[in-house]
């Protein structure tokens, strides 16, 4: 049988004729996707790395979704490691209050994702990527530390 959708962009961004199910592939990433909850937790642990810098700049979004207005001091401290963390990287798309709104909206919105890039990101459901013409479904990993 042939490569699905999926597989064909999959393959493409790791430089391969063709992948499997189960395979382990290294691709070249269009963007990587980090939130107001997910981001935190990896910039904690990239804290502990020797190589703190990202792989591009222009390559991350970081998207204030959930907690934009806060409505604690944890979800305060939360925007605020990631507001530290893409002003220390200089990340080119940070969006912030007044800029924000559903990650898996505001990508394609803001045209930072189209059909058939290879977007990797951290969230607890599925993202909307394959509503995109005829996309496939974006593979979310339960972390993008290594990405960076």
């Amino acid at each position: 049988m042939g490569m699905t959708m999926t597989q064909k962009i999959l393959a493409a961004h790791a430089g391969l004729a063709e992948v499997k199910a189960g395979q382990l592939i290294e691709a070249d990433l269009d963007l990587v996707l980090g939130n107001d909850i997910t981001s935190p937790v990896a910039i904690n642990e990239m804290k502990k790395m020797d190589n703190q810098s990202v792989f591009d700049k222009d390559k991350i979004a970081l998207v204030m979704d959930h907690f934009i207005p806060n409505k604690d001091i944890k979800s305060a401290e939360n925007c605020k490691c990631c507001r530290e963390f893409a002003c220390r990287h200089d990340i080119t798309n940070y969006f912030d209050v007044g800029e924000m709104g559903i990650e898996h909206a505001l990508l394609p919105e803001k045209g930072l994702v189209v059909a058939g890039d290879a977007v990797i990101g951290a969230d607890s459901h599925t993202c909307t990527y394959g509503a995109l013409a005829r996309s496939p479904p974006a593979w979310e990993a339960p972390t993008w530390l290594p990405a960076w």
